[in-house]
């Protein structure tokens, strides 16, 4: 395929928003069976939170870290790695609705917010109430993310709230293909993307 013919198929917009879905045969070990949430993707690359790796720093931890007060219902929770890169830095993806002071919304229903006075609102239980807590995130250089894709590392579908915020981590990878009518179980590390 060439380059341009791949650049015609993914846009260097079409992709936020989106869910990147690990196939069976993802050979990067960091990215076994993982979900991402596509949040930036353009010329200069792309940057995505995984959704589905628990870490073991549970909420709690993040605020006694920051000296704030918990008075949220979250605290045993953990904490997501979002990704490789920059892991002291926290990213919080939540239903659109509440500004905060570095709010980007990603698409009509999911906004990405990283500075400090989310975390603050969240300790006082005050929300949002849709909300996934990570640490770092998935990042890709000009053209990597669709290389990958072209090679059938991942899969690409469009993002549910529903299966970012109503679903259990651990029911992530399996349900997001499955609402699409994809039996990931039943693929191997050969097959295409959607």
């Amino acid at each position: 395929m060439q380059p341009s013919s791949i650049d015609s198929d993914l846009t260097h917009s079409s992709l936020r928003g989106q869910f990147l879905i690990a196939m069976p045969g993802m050979q990067d070990p960091r990215f076994h069976q993982a979900v991402a949430f596509v949040c930036e993707h353009g010329p200069e690359g792309t940057m995505g939170i995984v959704i589905n790796d628990p870490s073991k720093v549970t909420w709690k931890q993040v605020f006694a870290q920051l000296s704030l007060d918990d008075t949220s219902l979250r605290s045993d929770e953990p904490v997501l790695v979002g990704g490789p890169v920059a892991q002291e830095q926290g990213f919080v993806l939540h239903g659109r609705g509440m500004q905060f002071a570095s709010t980007a919304e990603v698409s009509d229903e999911i906004s990405l917010t990283a500075s400090k006075d989310i975390i603050e609102s969240l300790a006082c239980g005050r929300g949002p109430d849709d909300v996934l807590l990570a640490l770092g995130y998935a990042g890709w250089g000009p053209g990597q993310l669709e290389q990958e894709i072209t090679e059938n590392a991942w899969l690409t579908l469009p993002a549910e709230p529903e299966i970012l915020f109503a679903t259990p981590w651990e029911k992530r990878w399996q349900t997001a293909a499955a609402r699409h009518g994809i039996d990931l179980s039943g693929m191997g590390s050969q097959s295409g993307h959607a």
